[in-house]
């Protein structure tokens, strides 16, 4: 897959994947949203590290560097 996403896009999403961990070892997410807001986190740095999202390919969405 050619990758879709620019390094501005992966810290970006890499920084809100952190700060949900931080917020929920900290106790101030708890139950069924920490558990769903983990996921999200999960897949963000998932998709950070192999530079493709899933959501933009539909709509035409890249925001690498590289055309």
């Amino acid at each position: 897959m050619k990758k879709n996403m620019g390094n501005l896009d992966r810290v970006l999403r890499v920084i809100v994947a952190l700060v949900i961990v931080a917020l929920y070892f900290t106790g101030m997410l708890s139950g069924p949203v920490a558990i769903g807001l983990l996921a999200v986190g999960g897949i963000f740095v998932l998709t950070s590290i192999i530079g493709v999202c899933p959501l933009y390919l539909p709509f035409g969405i890249n925001t690498s560097d590289k055309k």
